[in-house]
């Protein structure tokens, strides 16, 4: 049995050798505030096969979900997730999240941010919020996820150590909740990528591929493999027990501009995957 299980999660992309590379639309947040569908069309134009909008498309109208839905239809990509502010999650706003990930064809709804500063009781509310939406959200298909920051993978204060927030969600939320991997995040926090995905197989069906410097003054400012996150490991891992389904490329910035920071990132991106 145990021999068996990092193949029991291998997902049907990985085992086809087809899983998807999209970006997280973060990275290119200032061309899309000025022309969002303009932006989608560069995105698709270099290559990329899904994007991940951020809190911002809760604001917008089903119509403009719509619209949006009918330009990624046209250039053949997909979005597979949205990132969400915590306050997108209560019962008061399911409805609303639910039509439009369901307009733009998504199947994960991620928690992007939470108030870092918790106790234990508090990473445990937050397991609990996740694991309501799920309940309110899967009847109509569609999945709940969290995305790491910095903090998850310190170990709280006054635990005598205390356990790290991320083990405490992984442990607390149902096996359907998504542990939504931001690599560069994780390794500045202390995380080890590749223990964390093999430690929680079938669960980390998405994953920001960030890099990171240990340079204070570059951070993550870097590429994609211009960092220290050792990626090749990292795909295997995600791909022989992780589940992943896809790949997100995300930057905060870099020295090129947006656009041309995503399109390099996306070269890399490739070549990373061949080797």
């Amino acid at each position: 049995m145990s021999a068996a299980l990092p193949w029991a999660f291998k997902s049907a992309a990985a085992a086809s050798g087809t899983i998807p590379v999209g970006l997280e639309l973060y990275s290119v947040r200032e061309a899309l505030k000025k022309d969002a569908e303009g932006t989608v069309r560069a995105v698709a134009k270099m290559g990329y096969q899904a994007v991940e909008f951020y809190a911002p498309y809760f604001d917008w109208t089903e119509a403009q979900a719509r619209q949006m839905r009918n330009l990624m239809d046209d250039l053949g990509i997909r979005c597979y997730s949205t990132h969400n502010n915590e306050d997108y999650f209560p019962a008061k706003n399911t409805e609303r999240v639910r039509d439009l990930n369901l307009i733009l064809g998504c199947k994960y709804v991620v928690m992007a941010w939470t108030e870092q500063s918790k106790n234990l009781d508090g990473w445990k509310a937050v397991a609990g919020e996740l694991n309501a939406a799920a309940e309110r959200l899967e009847p109509a298909g569609l999945k709940v996820g969290y995305h790491n920051h910095q903090a998850e993978w310190k170990p709280l204060d006054g635990e005598r150590p205390g356990p790290r927030p991320i083990d405490v969600l992984a442990k607390e939320t149902k096996p359907s909740v998504m542990l939504q991997l931001d690599v560069g995040t994780c390794i500045e926090g202390g995380g080890d990528p590749v223990p964390w995905i093999r430690a929680n197989p079938g669960r980390i069906r998405s994953i920001h591929c960030k890099d990171w410097s240990r340079d204070p003054a570059v951070g993550y400012k870097v590429l994609f493999g211009e960092g220290v996150a050792d990626w090749k490991g990292i795909f295997s891992a995600a791909e022989s027990v992780g589940g992943v389904e896809y790949y997100l490329v995300e930057q905060e910035g870099s020295r090129f501009p947006e656009l041309e920071t995503a399109r390099r990132c996306l070269q890399e991106f490739r070549a990373a995957r061949r080797a």
